[in-house]
């Protein structure tokens, strides 16, 4: 029996309708920007493996690093115990976000570092004999899976079975020129009920790429922080240099209260979520009153491996190699954009850093269920690249160690196959 029959027998997959699903395709090895299945068919991963891969698969120095810290120490509970390498990560990841982030809480992953926001802004005013409770968050966003995380993203088909259980959210548009004052008159009509404002910055990834503007996002921030209103950064998938700079927030002129981070946190190797916050946030909790303490964690809270991994991701990161490629990246990124700009069969096209995304045309406007979805996917496959349309929204989130060769060869390919869906 090979591993997609075996697999099958036991496994149920993520978004994924197990009924109609295609068999799923056995990698046995990865390396580099490539994927190796069974058969030994190599695949470009032109999707970073759902955009957490920053450096390729298989990276001998995180893996190097990993492995001597697996010699040193696994595991050590959290609580009443600390080790270097999360204090180390504390250390280095701070130095480098806005600087009012001064403490960080480890989870382990998005939707968990999500909930650690949530659950302090709501607990933040509830310390100090508040009571607010309603969340603000753009219409369209995607926060994660747990029911907090669920409740600040945006409602559709894959929440509504737990409609009547998610809490109550005000959701605003993303904020453009037009729309800016009335959206500040929706957050003015309800500020005090309000604990925080929750937002993806410049990209909200899962709902399809969709951009808007840092001077926009900046002047809503400004306007919150006016209403005393707290903020929330959703950085797991913007961070660790996706928009072209290390952070989104490195193109804002506000600073959030708070962050939440994962997916490239550890270059791809393993789950953590990280949540940073300010010195206020933080004193909010500090008190004699058992009962102010922040009760949240996890079994695996700040595990060592994690951590380790962590720093060679972020070591990584900053090597002038990297930054280059990033930039490179980018550049071609938009060269590109301005071909697929004059396809007939493509429409809104956008770029930001090393995402470039844009609508296959259908005349149904964009859907996550659109048909041509499935024809994409496997269609690429078939040519040994790895791209995951949202519906009909197509994207590319490379790794950082792809090539000018390969971005080529995704290019060529991608034209090829938007002329032979033309018709």
């Amino acid at each position: 029996m090979n591993l997609a029959m075996r697999d099958k027998a036991v496994n149920w997959h993520p978004y994924t309708q197990m009924k109609t699903a295609e068999d799923v395709i056995p990698i046995v090895k990865g390396k580099g920007a490539y994927l190796f299945d069974e058969d030994g068919k190599k695949y470009i991963d032109a999707v970073s493996s759902w955009w957490v891969t920053l450096h390729g698969h298989s990276n001998p120095y995180i893996a190097q690093k990993v492995f001597d810290q697996l010699n040193i120490l696994e595991q050590v509970i959290f609580a009443g115990f600390t080790h270097e390498p999360a204090i180390k990560l504390s250390e280095n990841l701070l130095r480098l976000l806005p600087k009012n982030q001064e403490k960080v809480f480890y989870s382990d992953n998005g939707s968990t570092a999500v909930e650690v926001a949530l659950k302090m802004c709501i607990q933040y005013a509830y310390n100090q004999g508040k009571e607010k409770t309603k969340i603000l968050a753009f219409k369209n966003a995607y926060h994660g899976d747990t029911f907090g995380a669920m409740s600040v993203s945006g409602r559709s088909v894959w929440t509504k079975p737990f409609g009547e259980m998610l809490f109550e959210v005000v959701f605003i548009d993303t904020p453009n020129a037009e729309n800016i004052e009335r959206l500040k008159n929706e957050i003015k009509s309800c500020k005090d009920e309000i604990a925080c404002f929750i937002y993806e910055p410049l990209v909200q990834g899962a709902a399809g790429m969709l951009m808007h503007q840092p001077e926009h996002l900046s002047e809503l921030m400004k306007f919150c922080k006016m209403q005393n209103i707290l903020l929330v950064q959703d950085e797991v998938f913007t961070g660790f240099g996706r928009t072209g700079n290390l952070f989104a927030a490195d193109y804002l002129l506000e600073k959030p209260d708070i962050m939440c981070f994962s997916k490239g946190l550890t270059g791809g190797t393993m789950p953590m979520g990280i949540t940073t916050c300010s010195q206020d946030i933080f004193n909010a909790f500090l008190s004699e009153d058992q009962y102010k303490t922040l009760f949240h964690g996890h079994s695996f809270t700040a595990n060592p491996l994690a951590c380790t991994a962590a720093l060679a991701s972020m070591e990584l990161l900053l090597k002038e190699e990297t930054l280059e490629n990033i930039n490179l990246i980018s550049n071609k990124h938009l060269k590109f954009s301005k071909i697929l700009q004059q396809h007939p069969k493509v429409e809104n096209v956008r770029h930001i850093g090393t995402i470039l995304a844009w609508d296959y045309k259908t005349g149904e406007g964009t859907s996550y269920f659109n048909d041509i979805r499935k024809k994409l996917y496997q269609e690429f496959l078939s040519r040994g690249i790895l791209i995951r349309p949202l519906g009909n929204v197509m994207y590319l989130v490379p790794p950082y160690c792809i090539t000018s060769q390969e971005l080529d060869f995704i290019y060529r390919n991608i034209l090829s196959v938007m002329d032979q869906l033309k018709a």
